[in-house]
């Protein structure tokens, strides 16, 4: 491999001697990959102009709350009438409820009659309580008086209404079932009155349905597919200070924390690192068995608000739970049996994170420099979230098209009207599908991108600190901002294809992976072994070409830094290094990052556990800000520190591994033997063969 020269060193004369105080050079660079920093900026521009459209038709309050039989969203301070305290959809008909439930029923619960109210209404112990419609025409009652009512009416109508009512064609209907709130639905229990069923039956009432299909047909809406997902969007909105604190604040600290203790503790933070990984991935298993039920009394309930006791109402956010229990049983019984296999090797992660900790000794702004992009980061989530929310909840309410045959009292045309009573529900089409695709999408490009910068310029900052032999009077002033310089002038496009490629390379693998269960479900997998086999291993390929990509993609970036080459150049350049010293280098690298990823984990699951500490306090529990379930605030806190973690320990990583390829690029030069190498990894190095037999 011909010399490639490094970014800053000592400029070597033809004689083969070194010139001292010629100072710094830099190695002559261009913009590398521009077409692909267009796309980006292009890309950027469709982000914005695709959240404006969520922020222009969306309405969050969608996502959690229902639709009244006029198209209102429950809770929505600019309906008509004004219904911002009015957060729960009650449906004023049993019957058109029980229909509802019927198999190959032509009644479906969206069509049946529903209105908002501030709370679910149950029979009275010795008369007959009614629900009214909202007040309008000839009943001049205002909102709040007719809540202060009860939305009760009855006593004021007319013969002609009262009759009507008696028809179960409104205004006024009776309550006949208890009902409670079930994630803001008022689900009818199907134990009806019978008080209020004689009463009714005294005045004339037409016949009611009694069966335990009027308590199935709303527990099938409210536990269908799509409200569940928008419950689980919603609840990520809701617990926004705790993804403030558990997802940014505390992952920022425990961060440092962690580097400054790497600076100063090296000796023992790989042990601490693994004994705080085992006890922290024990603690978070035992919180999700808690939630799910199987520990305690504390499950969660999709019942909201004081209620029975005996009542029990099953939710598919419960399932999710045991499953998710589940599953991180089986990945706490994995890591820990894992992080006890590699105790023994523990030795070889301390020489090689020595390495690293005399790197931040002598450039001590790489411990501060990760703010920089946390910064961006932060205000990049924050943008994100809010347009995520907006996009979620942009479908059009629209009314549908139905064929019941309903008949209910409108009380501005004052007459019963059988036509135009169908509901309203919310269409999404295939374009804002595509939208949410494609802003999920955004983020993990751009979260690739910053990380690549980031990792691209502390690269660039140890670099100097390698091609001077360590010595700190050689490195130039403020060499991280050197190195940012650097990166914005040549290497953006470069950075911006890496990313790409990560991106477009685990969307892939997501979609198939989506396909594959879909697959699973509708039993339409191969069925001969052999199609099994290679639907497995084509899986299997996937995630070893994603894993692959990534690996090359982090070793790119510290030879686009060192050389100013462009990404593909710079990937082709480190992957020979690599392959040639693969002996070398191999074991120490290794066990240094698998110490480096048990720490990114014990900042994640650390905000995690926070996260859940958070989401069990009473705020979470009850009332207005109750969420449906932990699993998506927890995940959401747990990818955020994940990142964070990434952002910091990045320092460390790049540290070594930025030494590690110079020191091979640097033997490569100088025919085998090292020239610009600090004493310190010359050491580490040569002591490999001792350490490999000590600790087998």
């Amino acid at each position: 491999m011909r010399p490639l020269g490094p970014v800053i060193g000592r400029y070597p004369s033809s004689d083969g001697n070194t010139q001292m105080g010629v100072g710094i050079i830099k190695h002559n660079r261009k913009c590398r990959d521009v077409v692909f920093l267009v796309i980006f900026i292009a890309f950027w521009v469709a982000m914005i102009v695709n959240s404006s459209f969520g922020f222009n038709q969306g309405n969050p309050l969608r996502l959690v709350y229902g639709l009244d039989y006029k198209g209102n969203v429950c809770g929505d301070r600019h309906a008509d009438p004004d219904l911002r305290e009015l957060e729960l959809r009650y449906w004023l008909n049993p019957n058109q409820v029980y229909q509802s439930g019927l198999k190959n029923a032509q009644v479906k619960l969206e069509n049946a009659r529903s209105i908002c109210l501030l709370d679910c209404p149950i029979p009275s112990e010795d008369s007959l309580n009614w629900v009214c419609d909202y007040p309008d025409g000839d009943v001049k009652l205002s909102t709040d008086d007719w809540i202060d009512r009860n939305y009760d009416y009855f006593a004021d109508l007319t013969p002609e209404l009262r009759n009507s009512s008696l028809q179960l064609q409104g205004p006024c209907y009776p309550v006949i079932f208890p009902s409670v709130n079930v994630y803001w639905s008022c689900q009818f229990v199907a134990r009806a009155s019978n008080v209020s069923l004689r009463h009714w039956q005294q005045m004339g009432g037409v016949n009611i349905m009694e069966d335990i299909v009027i308590d199935k047909s709303i527990h099938r809406a409210i536990n269908s597919r799509s409200a569940v997902l928008k419950r689980y969007v919603a609840d990520v909105g809701k617990a926004w200070p705790v993804l403030l604190v558990c997802g940014g604040i505390l992952p920022l600290f425990l961060s440092v924390i962690w580097l400054l203790m790497i600076r100063h503790f090296v000796v023992g933070m790989p042990w601490v690192t693994v004994v705080l990984f085992n006890i922290l991935i024990v603690s978070v298993t035992m919180f999700y068995y808690l939630k799910a039920g199987w520990i305690g009394n504390d499950a969660i309930s999709p019942i909201i608000g004081e209620h029975d006791p005996y009542y029990r109402v099953s939710a598919r956010e419960l399932s999710h739970l045991h499953a998710a229990a589940v599953l991180m049983s089986a990945i706490m019984i994995i890591a820990v049996l894992s992080s006890i296999a590699i105790v023994r090797r523990i030795l070889m992660a301390t020489s090689v994170l020595k390495v690293a900790a005399k790197v931040i000794g002598e450039v001590q702004a790489l411990i501060i420099f990760p703010v920089i992009p946390y910064a961006i980061l932060a205000i990049f989530y924050m943008f994100w979230f809010s347009a995520a929310l907006n996009l979620f909840s942009s479908g059009r309410v629209i009314q549908n098209d139905c064929s019941t045959n309903c008949c209910a009292y409108d009380l501005k045309s004052k007459k019963v009207s059988c036509d135009n009573c169908c509901g309203y529900s919310i269409h999404y089409t295939p374009h804002l599908t595509a939208a949410i695709l494609f802003h999920l999408f955004g983020c993990y490009w751009a979260t690739q991108f910053f990380v690549a910068c980031s990792s691209t310029v502390i690269a660039g900052s140890v670099a100097s600190y390698y091609w001077t032999r360590g010595e700190a009077q050689e490195i130039p002033f403020l060499p991280v901002f050197a190195s940012m310089k650097r990166l914005i002038r040549y290497s953006l496009g470069s950075v911006a294809l890496g990313s790409l490629i990560v991106s477009f390379v685990e969307s892939v693998r997501f979609i198939l992976e989506a396909l594959r269960r879909k697959l699973k479900v509708a039993n339409s997998m191969p069925e001969s072994w052999v199609g099994r086999v290679l639907f497995r291993s084509s899986q299997f390929c996937l995630r070893c070409i994603g894993w692959t990509i990534k690996s090359v993609n982090h070793n790119a970036y510290i030879m686009i830094a060192i050389t100013g080459k462009g990404f593909f150049k710079a990937s082709e350049i480190a992957t020979e290094l690599i392959i040639s010293n693969i002996l070398r280098i191999g074991k120490v690298n290794v066990i240094g990052d698998v110490i480096l990823f048990l720490g990114k984990l014990c900042v994640s699951l650390s905000s995690a556990l926070f996260a859940f500490l958070m989401l069990d306090t009473n705020k979470y529990k009850s009332a207005h800000n109750k969420i449906s379930s932990p699993i998506f605030p927890v995940l959401v806190c747990w990818s955020l520190g994940y990142v964070v973690a990434t952002l910091f320990f990045a320092v460390v990583e790049m540290s070594i591994d930025t030494i590690i390829l110079s020191f091979c690029q640097d033997s490569e030069e100088h025919q085998g033997t090292a020239q610009y190498a600090p004493p310190l990894l010359i050491e580490t190095l040569s002591d490999q063969n001792e350490m490999q037999r000590l600790t087998q």
